[in-house]
């Protein structure tokens, strides 16, 4: 069994795949590893691409998208690795952070994962690199102003980023865009849980890992570029707002029960109201920033909305 299966799970992603790549292989280079990519049925000449580039990354190819958890698991059975470290398509090494994890995996005590410290794009911090196990509180009130003026509040679960001390931290929850943990913890609990379409996987992981007795740390010895949350400025897709508070909404019932998950619909339906009558009221007086930045705001906040109706019936298929 070779040391360290690094597993890519693609969807439409091919550049940033071979970008990942790259700095993988220039910046690994005191550990053993093996690439696995695994393509969820988008067919974008990612296999060729790897072929050219990276003859010896494993390719496989899913006749469908199934979604992120299980085509990790589905790679996982293709890997020989006896530890594994799940990356988005869109990260980026910056230096050998897979010897500092690897390290760090084996000497904190009780470690079943670990992740580093990410980057946005403009190598600012990531405040998703940790986080709370959601509840409905620190999901209602959820707001990057709020972290960053008060990081030291327990419900963020994001202390550990702002300590000087740079030592690694006990934490809740780490980003499944960069995740070491080790396979025989991660088949011992199960693997990702299945439900999950896309997002919350990487909580729920987390709290399984937790539960079954086991540390999940963050490491701050070592940085990744994350650029799939340097996009701030950009709205996202309603499928993608959708289907965050959808796992977010999983996660309560499975972990918390089908009250809290209800009172967690019923919460953000309210909350999404709130939001759009503050963004209505602010536009005649700052018109120029609403219109830029308002307008996805509106959108985004009508959809959660009507998630929060349940109206948006079509996510119980994954169908975006």
């Amino acid at each position: 069994m070779i040391e360290l299966s690094v597993i890519i799970v693609n969807w439409n992603s091919k550049d940033f795949v071979r970008g990942c790549l790259s700095s993988l292989y220039a910046n690994c280079k005191s550990v053993s590893f093996e690439a696995i990519v695994v393509d969820g049925g988008s067919f974008d000449g990612c296999g060729e691409m790897l072929a050219a580039a990276f003859p010896p990354a494993k390719f496989v190819q899913l006749e469908k998208n199934v979604g992120f958890a299980k085509a990790n698991n589905f790679a996982v059975h293709h890997a020989g690795g006896r530890r594994l470290l799940f990356l988005n398509p869109d990260t980026e090494l910056l230096e050998d952070s897979v010897q500092v994890l690897m390290e760090q995996l084996k000497a904190l005590p009780k470690a079943g994962a670990v992740g580093c410290r990410l980057l946005n794009a403009d190598r600012s911090l990531q405040l998703s690199s940790v986080m709370a196990f959601p509840t409905v509180l620190n999901q209602v009130i959820n707001s990057d102003y709020l972290k960053t003026r008060f990081p030291n509040w327990k419900m963020w679960g994001i202390a550990p980023l702002f300590d000087k001390s740079r030592t690694p931290a006990a934490v809740e929850a780490i980003s499944g865009a960069c995740m070491l943990v080790d396979r025989k913890i991660f088949e011992s609990v199960g693997g990702f849980t299945e439900e999950y379409f896309m997002y919350g996987e990487d909580v729920d992981l987390c709290f399984k890992i937790s539960k079954a007795g086991y540390s999940v740390y963050h490491v701050p010895g070592t940085v990744m570029v994350h650029f799939g949350g340097g996009s701030s400025g950009q709205a996202k897709s309603n499928f993608s707002n959708v289907m965050m508070r959808e796992s977010i909404h999983l996660f309560l019932r499975r972990s918390r029960g089908v009250l809290s998950a209800a009172v967690y619909r019923a919460a953000m339906a309210v909350s999404s109201v709130a939001r759009l009558a503050l963004i209505l009221v602010l536009l005649p007086f700052s018109r120029d920033r609403v219109v830029r930045h308002g307008g996805g705001s509106l959108r985004k906040w009508f959809s959660i909305l009507r998630w929060g109706l349940g109206l948006e019936s079509w996510v119980r298929s994954r169908e975006g």
